[in-house]
C-alpha cells in the first residue's frame, strides 16, 4: 500500500480498548497503548497524513491527537462519510488514497469506499467480513502498529 497519502482512524475500540472510565469526580480516562504512537510516526516520517475521526465529544482524545503530532482531528462526529468526504476535496486527494481503521458499524461506509481498510480482531462481525486486514491485535492492544508493521514490513528497521 505504498500509494497512501491519508491514514485516518476511529479511536475508542482502535485507539483503545473501547472501555469508557468514569470516575466519581466526573472525570473520564482513556488508555491508549504506545505502540501505536510509533506507528503513526513511521507513517508520518513516509510523509502519510494522520487523523482520528470519533463520534466521542472527548477532550482526551484530542489531547491524545495533540501528543501524536496528528494533522487532523474530528470530534463529536455524526457522519464519519461527510468528514471525509470534504477532507478528500480540501487534500485533493480521492478514496483510493486513503486508509482507515474502524472497529463498528459506524465505520462502515468509509470502511467500504477507502482503498486500504483494516479493523482490530475484535470489531464487530460486519466490519470483520468488510474490511481487506483484520489485525492479529485488540482494540487497545496496538492494533495501529500491527497495521503499519505488516503495510511495511521490513521497511520499519
Amino acid at each position: 500500500m505504498g500509494n497512501l497519502k491519508l491514514f485516518l482512524t476511529d479511536c475508542d475500540g482502535v485507539l483503545t480498548d473501547g472501555g469508557m472510565y468514569y470516575f466519581e469526580s466526573g472525570d473520564e480516562a482513556k488508555k491508549f497503548n504506545t505502540k501505536d504512537g510509533m506507528a503513526f510516526k513511521i507513517l508520518k516520517d513516509r510523509n502519510i497524513k494522520i487523523g482520528i475521526i470519533t463520534g466521542e465529544n472527548s477532550k482526551i482524545v484530542v489531547n491524545r491527537a495533540k501528543k501524536l503530532k496528528m494533522d487532523f482531528v474530528f470530534i463529536n462526529v455524526k457522519d464519519k462519510i461527510l468528514v471525509v468526504d470534504e477532507l478528500l476535496k480540501k487534500l485533493k486527494i480521492d478514496y483510493q488514497d486513503v486508509g482507515y481503521v474502524g472497529d463498528d458499524i459506524n465505520d462502515l461506509e468509509v470502511l467500504k469506499k477507502v482503498g486500504f481498510s483494516a479493523c482490530p480482531l475484535d470489531a464487530v462481525e460486519k466490519v470483520l467480513q468488510t474490511v481487506k486486514y483484520v489485525s492479529n491485535k485488540k482494540g487497545g492492544c496496538g492494533v495501529i502498529r500491527d497495521i503499519v508493521d505488516n503495510l511495511f514490513g521490513d521497511e520499519n528497521e
